[in-house]
């Protein structure tokens, strides 16, 4: 028993999450010019408005609550005054709202991209297992918020930060349920995939166009009328 847990959340985890910075880096070195979305928003624009804007919001507050609810250890927020109790409320009731919109987004992106007749003549095979994966990761996620209950404060938690400090315990996971053994392995098995999907796209994010130079324009000289010229 000790030998599967171990190769179930001990080397699989670290195999997935190898495959993830390896392979990004290789794809950014060898396929720069596919590094992108592979949008289809002139194929249809209606359906993917509301399936990205509640999908892209969802999924951002999703991952930062991961963030600080996982990876902070709750010694801290005993300090700030926060108990376990109220973690895990807080915790529901914001898992709820961006769990909600995460899958909702996900599965009318889905749908578009199984019904739409000009999106899925242009798709492949990759994009649809793409959507699909992140629709089955998110709905398991969706799921133990509104069906699980479960703490994970003392047990996932845990083991999240043991596998970022290289001192993973796999028996930590014993005790979790099913349906939340089965969201962290699809996950991972999700972050290996990213490389090779349109997934690549997360670290595109244009966060330095908010600190780029202003562009000045000003008529070129010598001409009194006529379009404007960036310099």
């Amino acid at each position: 028993m000790d030998l599967t847990y171990n190769l179930i959340f001990t080397v699989f985890p670290y195999l997935c999450l190898t495959t993830f910075v390896v392979g990004h880096g290789y794809r950014y070195v060898t396929d720069r010019y596919h590094w992108n979305a592979r949008s289809s928003e002139f194929l249809e624009k209606k359906t993917l408005f509301y399936g990205t804007f509640l999908f892209h919001w969802g999924i951002i507050g999703t991952l930062l609550g991961h963030a600080g609810g996982l990876l902070i250890p709750q010694r801290y927020f005993d300090l700030a005054g926060i108990d376990s109790h109220t973690h895990l409320t807080l915790a529901y009731w914001a898992g709820l709202m961006v769990g909600l919109a995460a899958v909702v987004g996900a599965l009318l992106l889905l749908r578009r991209r199984l019904t739409h007749p000009r999106v899925q003549a242009a798709g492949t095979l990759n994009d649809t297992i793409t959507i699909g994966g992140l629709v089955f990761v998110i709905g398991a996620g969706f799921y133990n918020v509104v069906f699980g209950h479960f703490d994970v404060l003392h047990t996932v938690a845990p083991w999240i930060r043991g596998l970022v400090t290289f001192t993973p315990d796999a028996t930590l996971m014993r005790a979790v349920p099913l349906s939340y053994k089965i969201h962290v392995l699809s996950a991972l098995a999700l972050l290996a995939f990213s490389p090779f999907s349109r997934l690549v796209h997360i670290w595109s994010v244009p966060v330095f166009y908010f600190f780029r130079r202003h562009i000045v324009y000003r008529r070129h000289p010598g001409k009194l009328s006529g379009p404007f010229n960036a310099e």
